[in-house]
């Protein structure tokens, strides 16, 4: 086991401290996010009070905004557990008794919170909300992978390694070696290979037609019988040979380091069903699904083990699987350059609840800059989604605080983590807030 830090270790002293105080709550209400960290972590909230003997009540929110917490107010909620957000707002601190379980960056809350970032824990890649859970309740702890995982913060370093750990030590989690593509339980061969874009093939990637091209000059079938086979059915020559090709085209396209980065950890949980809930990167897209098409509930029911949630389920993750690659054709003709950060205005076109999805898997780390998108939101606002290359958070930019920047500039809110960050303006702003990104991101460029 890792060895913990005394940040670490005090983290874990406030999870205590958080534990005991949710679980002094006669009528809870578990405040959660919609992503798959969200429904994760509130998943763990749930399971834990309820085994402690509670019925809590859930809410899931898209953003915790001034109307969220009015809605609250105006609802007479006395207990409140928020789970993935919380800490970004302190009119938080106007409600009664409440326990935070966050990993974004916070300021001004005066509320009992469990968040790494409060002990030098980075959140965007050290720790998920789904994690802290984890650590707040010691439940559920192949949700807390799975919350990390949908937070695209693997392979798992940090706390995260130290929750991993504690899920191989029971039994709960395996650990795998294999080709880090999405989707090696549950995809057809061809939407295998098709759709993986991480890293992007030349002339695969998004090319159904190349992909079973390629698959059938090394000889693999892509049928057992009438039934389609996937990747983890094929034998250790199919897959050297399968891999072999992969890495023979990156490094023909100059694209040695991601050759070298085809294999990797894969976090499996031996005591699933090999369904989309046995591997970690199936099972955050499956409830990705749920709570980005407002569904949450039903991502929520199968985290607990609801077995007729499960078919619900994947009728909402074909859907969700057919508009991002609907969300990425149109991104891939339509991202602008405007130096200093890419754009992509998808008013219209892309759903702002899979905006996010869509510029995560359009980023290309050689841009060398964020992405900036945007779609048409409820009430009249804007839905922001920015991603930014690792190598450029390593290097100092922080999404989180270029988006609250804007958001002063132009009105609503925003925030978030340094690698991936969001906002919600007023629709008549948007000049203003990109003029504001521009201007930030600039003087960042002048100070390097």
């Amino acid at each position: 086991m890792m060895e913990l830090q005394s940040n670490q270790l005090a983290f874990l002293e406030s999870c205590e401290e958080a534990r005991k105080l949710a679980l002094s709550f006669s009528d809870p209400l578990v405040v959660h996010h919609h992503d798959a960290d969200g429904v994760s972590s509130g998943a763990i909230v749930v399971g834990a009070l309820r085994e402690a003997g509670k019925s809590p009540r859930t809410k899931c929110v898209k953003k915790l905004d001034d109307a969220a917490i009015g809605e609250l107010e105006s609802a007479g909620e006395r207990e409140i557990i928020f789970a993935d957000l919380g800490g970004g707002n302190p009119r938080v601190n106007e409600l009664h008794d409440v326990v935070i379980i966050d990993h974004h960056q916070t300021s001004g809350i005066t509320k009992m919170q469990a968040n790494p970032m409060l002990h030098g824990i980075e959140g965007s890649d050290e720790l998920s909300a789904s994690g802290a859970a984890y650590c707040v309740f010691r439940h559920g702890v192949d949700l807390g992978i799975v919350g990390a995982v949908g937070d695209i913060q693997s392979p798992l370093k940090g706390m995260n390694r130290w929750v991993l750990e504690e899920g191989v030590g029971s039994g709960d989690v395996r650990v795998d070696i294999d080709l880090r593509f999405y989707g090696r339980y549950c995809r057809p061969l061809v939407q295998f290979l098709a759709y993986s874009d991480d890293p992007y093939i030349p002339m695969i990637s998004y090319h159904e037609e190349r992909a079973e091209g390629l698959l059938t000059s090394l000889g693999i079938a892509l049928k057992d019988g009438d039934r389609l086979r996937v990747y983890a059915e094929l034998d250790e020559n199919e897959r050297k040979k399968l891999i072999s090709e992969i890495a023979n085209i990156l490094i023909s396209g100059n694209s040695l380091k991601k050759a070298g980065e085809l294999i990797g950890e894969s976090y499996v949980f031996p005591n699933h069903p090999k369904n989309e809930t046995y591997e970690s990167n199936e099972f955050s897209t499956l409830l990705n699904a749920c709570g980005r098409h407002g569904r949450s509930d039903i991502g929520l029911r199968v985290c607990l083990g609801d077995e007729s949630a499960y078919a619900e389920a994947r009728q909402l993750l074909a859907l969700h699987r057919r508009m991002i690659r609907e969300g990425i054709g149109f991104a891939n003709s339509a991202i602008q350059d405007l130096g200093l950060f890419c754009f992509l205005d998808a008013r219209g076109v892309i759903d702002e609840s899979i905006l996010g999805t869509v510029c995560g898997m359009a980023l290309r780390a050689s841009w060398g800059k964020p992405i900036i998108g945007i779609s048409s939101g409820e009430n009249d606002t804007i839905k922001v989604s920015s991603r930014a290359p690792r190598a450029l958070v390593a290097a100092g930019l922080n999404l989180g605080q270029l988006m609250r920047a804007g958001t002063e500039a132009a009105g609503g809110i925003g925030g978030g983590h340094r690698i991936a960050a969001g906002a919600s303006i007023p629709a008549g702003k948007i000049n203003e807030f990109l003029l504001k990104l521009g201007e930030e991101l600039g003087q960042k460029t002048k100070s390097d």
